[in-house]
């Protein structure tokens, strides 16, 4: 196995001093153009690849940032990771991803990896660890979270639209003539699952329709928990004639479920998802939807992030959402 070149063995080529070497590759002060311009052209020649592990020691800095998601088997995380590698491209930081699983345990694991690491910058994405714990490790490195809210740093927050988003999947409903449109909610505590509900509330009550509890079950977010909120509903025995869920991935769940019974979409019952997830063009029918992009919170994190690691202002922007009309919604019968 041939020897990795060093620093010295790039100084002799370039005939610059070591130091010279080591100020090119750190960029910590300026080198003569000529100078940085031979280093270059030696590091190619010798196909050298520097020890990243040094490079942090002399920085004083990991080059990693700590990704906190909730399950990287979600499409809904997945695409915002990719979101999140876009945005650190070429600034030189790594991400490194641990999952919480939706539990506070696993989720605390997951951190005290993460902070072990001695990360430079976290990213949260959803979760319940406590916004008191937080604001603790903001005040040692810097924060940026995903679908939460935490008091005091809302300007570390990235903000989806989702109630303006769900009070226009539910007003698509209404204009279709659907007047029993049931609710399939995600998990109370996360922030996006109440702002969705509040969006479906005011979307009835501002057309002077009743909100009947007995149409709102709760979900989890998954798949499974869309089949099970559904049977929840149907055994309740309350009329219906469309349902709202509160992400894509639970009416998927409530899709399944609806075939089982022999119920046809859109004829007998309309569905609306939010997120617009990849697969959600795919359905049978393809699913009507409201899209927010997970790619974009993903870069707008990543960057926030980079923001404030260079001491400026995170700048996070709003996220807008889009009602996508497919083939999953159509006018009420009779």
């Amino acid at each position: 196995m041939s020897k990795q070149p060093t620093v010295s063995d790039i100084a002799r080529l370039a005939h610059v001093s070591p130091s010279t070497v080591s100020r090119v590759l750190t960029g910590n002060s300026r080198v003569h153009p000529a100078k940085s311009a031979a280093v270059l052209a030696a590091i190619e020649q010798l196909n050298f690849r520097p020890n990243l592990t040094a490079r942090a020691l002399a920085l004083g800095k990991s080059m990693v940032i700590g990704i906190l998601t909730q399950s990287m088997m979600s499409q809904f995380y997945g695409e915002l990771a990719q979101g999140i590698e876009d945005g650190l491209a070429g600034s030189g930081y790594q991400g490194v991803f641990a999952s919480g699983h939706w539990e506070s345990l696993d989720e605390q694991a997951a951190l005290d990896i993460l902070l072990a690491r001695q990360v430079d910058g976290l990213i949260v994405l959803g979760g319940y660890h406590p916004d008191t714990a937080l604001r603790a490790i903001n005040k040692q490195i810097p924060l940026i979270a995903v679908g939460r809210h935490i008091e005091g740093l809302e300007d570390h927050c990235i903000r989806v639209e989702n109630a303006s988003g769900s009070f226009q999947a539910v007003r698509h409903l209404i204009d279709l003539g659907h007047r029993r449109i049931a609710h399939i909610g995600g998990i109370p505590s996360h922030l996006d699952a109440c702002e969705r509900q509040r969006g479906y509330t005011e979307a009835l009550t501002s057309a002077g329709l009743a909100v009947d509890e007995r149409l709102i079950v709760e979900g989890n977010f998954t798949e499974q928990s869309g089949l099970l909120a559904l049977e929840t509903l149907l055994a309740r025995g309350s009329h219906f004639t469309a349902i709202f869920a509160a992400n894509d991935q639970m009416a998927y769940g409530i899709r399944l479920g609806l075939y089982r019974r022999g119920l046809r979409v859109p004829d007998d019952i309309s569905l609306v998802g939010f997120d617009d997830l990849l697969g959600s063009v795919y359905t049978t029918p393809p699913l009507t939807t409201v899209r927010q992009s997970m790619l974009e919170q993903g870069r707008q994190a990543a960057r926030g992030l980079l923001r404030l690691l260079a001491n400026e202002p995170p700048a996070l922007p709003s996220i807008t959402t889009e009602l996508v009309i497919r083939e999953t919604t159509a006018r009420v019968r009779g």
